[in-house]
């Protein structure tokens, strides 16, 4: 049986005339956290919106759960969380009270409510006003309300913005332990493409509207180039001799680089410049990090 929980064919959304979501093909499969990566303006939103039922696709379609979204939109959406842009909630009342007024309009057991208060960690808080909470602990009340209801599929729309480090780091932890934990399957979407880096397990890459990216992490992160960067007494006088004795590198921005990461020939350019009486500080490797793919990915696209 297919395992995707979550696909798209050449999922399309026009306002004005204009494409905001141009033929998006997703792929998601159970028990992934799949990273939904764009700069603002992307398409990341309105992307979400439909697969959650709350816009109509221009053209394409939408299968979750093996079911298409048109024909049985709400048995597939009762088994949906999801939390986008702000969570909803009564200020004047707990955390507890909230989760209960959900609670009778899904029509789910009473001790739902303790189970989801544990997983976000709000056991403790759950008698305080909402109002009083920090928007860290509002956001893990939301996750809180979206998981009421046992979702298999639980859809996040930035759910770190606006957090301070040690939100964003708790936040981070909680979406980890969802698939291993509670067998859900998570779409996070967001604009930081470090904190995606830190918790997915596939990615998909949006710009201006169109998919130019969708694999696993791993193969993201293959994309990064390692250099070696030497640094000596005399960089460019170093430079210059490793070019006359054959050794391939370059001198960029008062930097001496060697693109290729195979050890003998970083051996063999280290031989050289102490043969050669220069004295070497410092040699390191410099990886590309995942925002550099990321632009060097956009850039690629936008140049087609």
């Amino acid at each position: 049986m297919n395992q995707y929980i979550v696909q798209t064919n050449n999922l399309t959304k026009r306002f004005k005339g204009k494409k905001v979501v141009n033929g998006v093909n997703l792929e998601i499969k159970k028990g992934e956290i799949y990273g939904f990566l764009g700069p603002n303006g992307a398409g990341k939103t309105t992307t979400i919106r439909m697969l959650l039922g709350l816009m109509k696709p221009s053209y394409g379609s939408i299968k979750i759960f093996n079911k298409d979204l048109k024909k049985d939109k709400l048995p597939i959406l009762r088994k949906v969380g999801s939390l986008v842009e702000s969570p909803s909630y009564y200020g004047h009342l707990t955390a507890r009270e909230n989760l209960e007024a959900l609670r009778r309009i899904l029509n789910v057991p009473k001790k739902r409510i303790d189970e989801v208060l544990e997983i976000v960690r709000l056991t403790n808080e759950s008698k305080r006003p909402v109002k009083g909470f920090s928007l860290g602990m509002k956001q893990r009340l939301g996750i809180a309300a979206s998981l009421l209801g046992n979702p298999e599929l639980l859809i996040l729309d930035e759910p770190t913005n606006g957090l301070d480090p040690s939100g964003i780091i708790e936040m981070r932890e909680l979406i980890k332990k969802m698939p291993e934990e509670h067998g859900i399957t998570v779409i996070v979407s967001s604009h930081l493409l470090s904190e995606i880096d830190q918790m997915a397990t596939q990615v998909g890459i949006i710009t201006k509207g169109s998919m130019i990216f969708q694999d696993s992490i791993s193969v993201l992160r293959e994309r990064a180039r390692s250099q070696i960067q030497i640094k000596t007494n005399h960089d460019e006088a170093a430079w210059r001799t490793l070019l006359a004795n054959g050794i391939k590198a370059d001198y960029r921005d008062g930097q001496m680089i060697i693109e290729e990461k195979e050890n003998q020939l970083i051996a063999k350019a280290v031989e050289q410049l102490v043969q050669h009486r220069f004295s070497i500080y410092r040699v390191e490797e410099q990886k590309m990090s995942l925002e550099d793919i990321f632009l060097e990915i956009t850039k690629e696209a936008s140049s087609l």
